[in-house]
């Protein structure tokens, strides 16, 4: 058999469980959780997270609405920090990083892509280098690379605002200002959930495409389990704060934990309902 040419190629046809085997034992630790609890008054919002995140995964925290997944989320770039326990970010604890250069190191990508919407969209996507003192030149350089990346040809977007922008550009050029400083490790809140559809699967894919191409890390927040499986190489499902399985998207599929099954059982009903109106219109076309 002859070799393929790409090995980006190569990567994304080795089984996952494989990748997340390989990441493992070979890539260094990004982020890790140990012990972590955070609470609010009597309120326990995260109960001991014990959380390893490898250099080149694109783990999920997948979960329903108050399961402590956003939580989780900002207490990487120290949003919020933990009642006990401790996070880290390349080997050191949050709490010892200066806040500042913790979170111009970790690109941040919100659902409806947090646009400043008096910045235009060459603006916004140097929002980083400029605090970074960029030069004018690199600057410029760097915006006009990161909106081709994304898929959007500078000379037509650089100078609109948010508002003259559909829902997907905005979210396109959210990622182009996440990974414009060139950060080893980003971190997505549910980042296409307000998004139709087909615009959905389309930035999912370029996505997933997109983070492994340059190599990052990601942290992505979804309750979409169709989701998790487009992009994630783990899924870290919780419930009430905890961490109740961690795994390949292929065990998760085996997984006889309940709420495993609960969500698998959302995918099923989803693909019925597809393959029952393709049916529908395919039988109203003979007609």
């Amino acid at each position: 058999m002859r070799p393929r040419k790409s090995n980006v190629k190569m990567f994304y046809q080795l089984p996952k469980s494989i990748r997340i085997f390989t990441m493992a034992e070979e890539s260094p630790i990004i982020v890790e959780f140990r012990a972590v609890n955070f609470e609010i008054g009597a309120a326990k919002i995260l109960d001991d997270i014990n959380l390893q995140i490898h250099k080149g995964e694109i783990l999920i925290l997948l979960g329903e609405s108050g399961c402590g997944k956003t939580t989780t989320l900002k207490l990487i770039n120290r949003l919020i920090e933990p009642t006990s326990g401790e996070v880290f970010i390349e080997g050191k604890a949050t709490t010892s990083w200066d806040t500042i250069i913790l979170r111009r190191r970790i690109g941040y990508v919100l659902q409806e892509a947090g646009l400043f919407p008096h910045f235009s969209v060459a603006e916004n996507v140097a929002l980083v280098p400029d605090l970074e003192n960029w030069d004018a030149a690199k600057k410029r350089e760097r915006t006009a690379e990161m909106l081709e990346l994304v898929g959007l040809n500078p000379q037509k977007f650089a100078d609109r605002y948010p508002h003259e922008l559909s829902g997907g550009q905005r979210q396109r050029v959210g990622v182009a200002r996440a990974l414009a400083a060139n950060p080893d490790l980003l971190l997505l809140d549910e980042p296409f959930g307000a998004l139709d559809a087909i615009t959905r699967v389309n930035l999912q894919k370029e996505f997933a495409a997109l983070v492994k191409d340059l190599g990052k890390t990601a942290v992505f927040v979804t309750h979409d389990l169709h989701e998790a499986f487009i992009l994630g190489t783990r899924i870290c499902l919780m419930d009430k704060g905890r961490i109740v399985l961690n795994d390949t998207p292929e065990n998760f599929r085996q997984s006889d934990l309940p709420l495993a099954r609960a969500y698998l059982e959302t995918i099923l009903a989803t693909e019925f309902t597809e393959t029952t109106e393709k049916f529908k219109k395919n039988s109203i076309t003979r007609k």
